[in-house]
């Protein structure tokens, strides 16, 4: 080994991946995770309709789906760097252009395509994938836990100090600071190893089609990515629709900011005790508990008095649940299949998450327009939380044969 190799390795310690990892998930999510707050100020000062702007956001979830398997294949291959910093420099380039775009056709093409993919390849699912290879099976669960709090407490940052940029300095000065953000993922970037079999797995030299193939044949693969439609649904619905919702309620904006931090900071909390729950527990079971408590909480906000109190218990309860799929689903990717190519077939399971994500951002501003209520789309969201608990029984979270994990 050349002494450059060592070098290399003596500061890409554990710790150290971890924490840019969890760096790149808090500022890529925190900046996504705010859009809807722009969605009055923008559709008033441009005069669009709401379907106009949901129909951006819609693209942007669908492209940064479609983008996260080439991203993984990216950063499986070559390792992460690469794809993460061209992701960066596309996302700054495309929340800047939101700024000031005055059509709709140009809002499509920013907010949804080039925001979209560069979302993709700043995925926390790239960053996961490295914190999933620097340590051992034992303590994996708990570490995709701490990367998805990680993107939680970006939302509890961004949250807030967006609303306050926004009154401070307008929709279009937010933007601007929110694109300075997104290109912050460049340095943090580097430090991320390249590609490789986790620590506790044996070598492996299984080609990227015969992992594919794999993954495809096993039942369970296929269940998983079915019920993360139901995760994707509900969250892109609430993260766009959620401010305007409240508004319509009587209530001040910043009841909607504040909603949508306490979201964000009590998914610090569900992520981390998802991540403990899979390490001890049944990842699918805790999956269809997730789903059908969901649909509870829920059904628990329509039938209530729509108070500031309602709101925010029904943010915190939302949130304790929010992200608290992600360490699990990813969870039993690396447990089925093992870490060599977790980014590639976690990224294809994220595809029908943003495939569920572009229909519940979309279908909600449809209706809404058509309609001028939110109602039928929360109880869609009821329905499909229950299908989507169903869906995760049934799935078989034992390792392949194939895999022999060392001990420690």
């Amino acid at each position: 080994m050349t002494q450059p190799q060592t070098a290399a390795r003596s500061w890409r310690t554990p710790a150290t991946v971890i924490a840019a990892a969890c760096a790149i998930a808090m500022i890529g999510f925190g900046v996504r995770s705010v859009f809807g707050l722009f969605l009055e100020p923008m559709t008033e000062a441009r005069a669009w309709s709401r379907e106009t702007f949901s129909i951006a956001l819609a693209i942007q979830n669908l492209l940064w789906g479609l983008g996260v398997p080439v991203a993984g294949m990216i950063a499986d291959r070559f390792g992460p760097a690469r794809a993460i910093v061209l992701g960066a420099a596309v996302y700054a380039i495309g929340t800047w252009a939101m700024s000031v775009v005055e059509t709709g056709w140009l809002l499509h093409l920013t907010a949804g395509v080039l925001v979209g993919l560069g979302i993709a390849f700043t995925s926390f699912s790239l960053a996961m994938a490295a914190m999933a290879r620097v340590v051992g099976p034992h303590r994996r669960s708990l570490v995709l836990g701490l990367g998805t709090a990680a993107g939680s407490f970006g939302q509890v940052v961004f949250s807030p100090n967006a609303q306050l940029a926004i009154d401070l300095f307008g929709w279009q000065g937010a933007l601007l600071a929110l694109a300075a953000a997104a290109l912050a993922v460049i340095p943090l970037a580097v430090v991320l190893p390249r590609a490789g079999v986790g620590v506790g797995e044996a070598a492996s030299d299984q080609g990227m089609v015969e992992a594919l193939r794999e993954a495809r044949a096993h039942r369970g693969y296929a269940l998983l990515t079915l019920g993360f439609f139901v995760c994707g649904f509900q969250i892109a619905f609430i993260t766009v629709h959620f401010p305007a919702y409240v508004t319509e309620q009587g209530l001040a904006p910043i009841v909607a900011a504040t909603a949508l931090a306490i979201v964000g900071g009590c998914n610090i909390l569900g992520s981390l005790a998802a991540g403990a729950a899979g390490q001890h527990w049944s990842k699918r079971r805790s999956l269809a508990a997730i789903y059908f408590v969901r649909s509870a909480v829920v059904a628990g906000l329509m039938l209530a008095p729509k108070t500031e109190l309602a709101i925010y218990l029904f943010s915190a309860c939302m949130g304790f649940l929010w992200l608290a799929t992600v360490p699990l689903t990813t969870g039993l990717v690396a447990q089925i299949f093992g870490t060599r190519w977790m980014a590639t077939l976690f990224g294809i399971v994220f595809v029908s998450h943003q495939l569920g994500s572009f229909v519940g951002v979309w279908l909600a501003g449809w209706l809404y327009d058509t309609t001028g209520s939110y109602d039928i789309v929360w109880w869609l969201s009821v329905v499909l939380g229950l299908a989507a608990g169903a869906v995760h029984l049934p799935i078989d979270e034992r390792p392949l044969a194939r895999l022999r994990t060392a001990p420690g």
